[in-house]
């Protein structure tokens, strides 16, 4: 998939909501948990509620690893159903991985070549080769992680370069940039810290970033806008918990549309204000 695909899709649906399918097996609607797959079902009634309002899926791979083998089963058919029914979507593996060279390269294997998924979520902190082996196909993305919405963020990622006062952050996006280009590489940056997008800007003006932290984490989507939006809209804005645990009753597919709703129209009003549709 390529940026301009994404991009026809944003402006088809006026919205950049990318839902994430953080689908805790606790949470989930009591009456789905006598199904033979709970956790499929789930997504597939989230998703079929929410296929026109959202430009992309997430799944958090944790949600479905601490199943075992069946949560592999659910997180691959449900790939597939999107495959299948909704081939529009733009799927992502929020994974966090990086490891050696050949270990990344086998990742990569896993959710390019096995499970169809358009990008994974990569930690930078290897380095080059802990990353270049996922850039490796082409139509696939990696997706750095450059400034989280946790509150461990402060820990290292805004730590100071002695010489020259750069953050650690800035270095990763400075040093990254050179491994990949617009087409192949987002940047994770969360909504919590909206009014640093401005300077990430600075350093990667084109390229899609992925901001997380809109809606139960509490980033608001006006500030992300006006600090991190560039002339193809370049932001795809994550909400999970917000859409998909509105309501835990057999009508919680029909609620969480109702918030995904609300979260496309205010988007939709601002990629107006933004003439990038009509």
């Amino acid at each position: 998939m390529t940026s301009s695909d994404i991009f026809d899709q944003i402006v088809e649906k006026e919205s950049f909501l990318c839902v994430g399918l953080d689908s805790d097996i606790q949470k989930l609607p009591k009456h789905l948990l006598r199904t033979d797959d709970p956790i499929f079902n789930f997504n597939k009634e989230i998703i079929d509620a929410t296929h026109d309002i959202a430009v992309a899926y997430k799944p958090n791979l944790a949600f479905y690893e601490s199943q075992g083998v069946e949560g592999w089963k659910s997180l691959q058919k449900t790939v597939d159903y999107l495959r299948q029914k909704y081939p529009e979507q733009y799927i992502i593996a929020d994974a966090k991985r990086g490891d050696i060279g050949n270990t990344s390269a086998l990742y990569a294997r896993a959710f390019f070549e096995n499970m169809d998924f358009d990008a994974v979520t990569v930690a930078p902190y290897m380095g080059e080769d802990s990353v270049k082996p996922f850039m490796n196909y082409e139509g696939k993305w990696v997706i750095l992680l450059a400034l989280t919405s946790n509150k461990g963020a402060f820990d290292f990622q805004f730590n100071e370069n002695k010489k020259d006062g750069t953050k650690l952050f800035e270095n990763v996006l400075k040093t990254s940039k050179k491994w990949g280009n617009n087409e192949n590489m987002m940047y994770v940056v969360g909504a919590t810290k909206a009014e640093m997008l401005r300077d990430i800007r600075v350093q990667v003006p084109h390229h899609f970033l992925l901001v997380p932290g809109v809606g139960a984490q509490g980033g608001s989507l006006r500030e992300v806008v006006e600090n991190g939006m560039n002339d193809r809209c370049g932001l795809l804005v994550n909400a999970s918990r917000s859409i998909i645990f509105a309501d835990d009753t057999e009508e919680f597919a029909a609620e969480a549309r109702k918030s995904a709703k609300e979260v496309q129209v205010e988007m939709s009003e601002l990629l107006k204000e933004y003439n990038l549709v009509k």
